[in-house]
């Protein structure tokens, strides 16, 4: 570590972690050895203290998000044979849930575990990677494209280049496409959500807006309140089991599935870029990683939570309705008029550009490729699905 670059830096470290790790409890052993070397003793080797990285999530330590977050620390430390430890923290321990990305820059906190829509209001292109425009591409597609098809590059880019931000991001978990959220009445026509006050975030607050509803930005753990204020009229969060935690049972009892405003979401890994730099080139390997390792483990405990969820909420009285064609239509004519505004923005034309040219292809290949798992699921299942 060149302490001297170090001491020039936003903050002066006097012994970094890795040299601690690296040289500290083995260097009083060797140098021990060495005023010693008349004895015969036999070797003793010091199990260095591990390193404790703060890492700060945007949910509330009730949303099962916060199981998500525990899957990817599990696997850090396992991995590191004890070398990592991670301290696993609930939003607002530290920052406020959508300040995780400066918590992360300033090295108030060592890791973050959030969505890329949470810090849109730094940057629109924010939302590019997560809750724009799907062009038919799934939130797999788009994950896809983030590690094999250049939005890794374009997401280093914008957070380093464009914001000068000292971080290292990275993208994991596929999320399902989002719901439309709850609503205390059924919703229809497009007429029927004009008015609404809503709650939403990113880029889905331009579009609903220009399709008449009035958005407020909230974090997940705000949103009940609001409503139970009448500062909202309606809302979407993210899944069943996150919904059902934070109680939106008890303030809407109709819950539209299937929308087009966030669609191909997946949650963000932020770190601190100094630290980061600053490790042992297997420790980096193994927090960066971990990420990919953690997205599998989502993949099933959503899978399993989600569905069984939305069975309870199905069986306290909630209505569980798909979105309607008329909504659906609607939104992505919003999304036509709402894509050039956007490209005007010379990095956003570009980040666009590639996701368009990536999801015409794959998802060809895709939607080419699949069966008729609606067929199949009605030839097992007679009647279930109502669609």
């Amino acid at each position: 570590m060149n302490t001297k670059d170090k001491s020039e830096g936003k903050k002066s470290v006097e012994v970094s972690r890795r040299s601690f790790l690296t040289k500290g409890a083995t260097g009083v052993v060797a140098g021990g050895a060495a005023a010693s070397g008349l004895f015969a003793a036999p070797a003793v080797h010091a199990q260095p203290a591990p390193m404790v990285l703060k890492m700060q999530t945007s949910w509330p330590s009730s949303d099962i998000w916060m199981t998500f977050a525990q899957q990817y620390v599990d696997r850090v430390e396992a991995m590191s044979g004890g070398r990592l430890k991670v301290d696993l923290l609930p939003a607002g321990a530290v920052v406020a849930a959508f300040q995780v990305l400066d918590g992360v820059n300033d090295g108030v906190i060592d890791i973050a575990h959030s969505v890329p829509v949470y810090w849109y209001g730094k940057n629109k292109a924010a939302s590019l990677f997560g809750t724009g425009p799907v062009f038919g591409g799934s939130a797999t597609t788009m994950l896809s494209w983030y590690y094999a098809g250049g939005g890794q590059e374009f997401y280093r880019e914008l957070t380093q280049d464009v914001m000068g931000l000292d971080i290292v991001g990275r993208l994991g978990f596929p999320m399902p496409a989002q719901p439309f959220g709850w609503f205390k009445n059924q919703i229809n026509a497009v007429s029927d959500i004009e008015g609404l006050k809503y709650r939403t975030v990113g880029l889905a607050a331009d579009l609903l807006q220009s399709m008449g509803m009035s958005v407020a930005q909230l974090p997940g753990g705000e949103i009940v309140p609001a409503m139970e204020r009448g500062v909202i009229d309606a809302f979407e969060f993210n899944n069943p089991s996150s919904d059902m935690r934070f109680g939106a049972q008890d303030v809407a009892k109709n819950y539209y599935l299937s929308s087009y405003h966030q669609a191909s979401e997946s949650f963000e890994f932020l770190f601190n870029k100094a630290l980061l730099e600053d490790m042992d080139p297997d420790l980096q390997a193994i927090l960066l990683h971990s990420v990919e390792a953690a997205s599998t483990s989502n993949t099933a405990l959503a899978m399993d939570n989600y569905s069984a969820d939305l069975q309870k909420l199905q069986d306290e009285g909630v209505e569980v309705h798909r979105t309607s064609k008329d909504i659906l239509a609607a939104q992505l004519e919003a999304w036509d008029k709402l894509i050039p505004t956007l490209e005007e923005d010379s990095f956003m034309k570009r980040v666009l550009d590639s996701q368009r040219a990536w999801v015409e292809r794959v998802t060809y290949y895709e939607l080419m490729n699949s069966p008729d798992y609606q067929l199949a699921y009605e030839h097992y299942f007679p009647g279930k699905l109502k669609l």
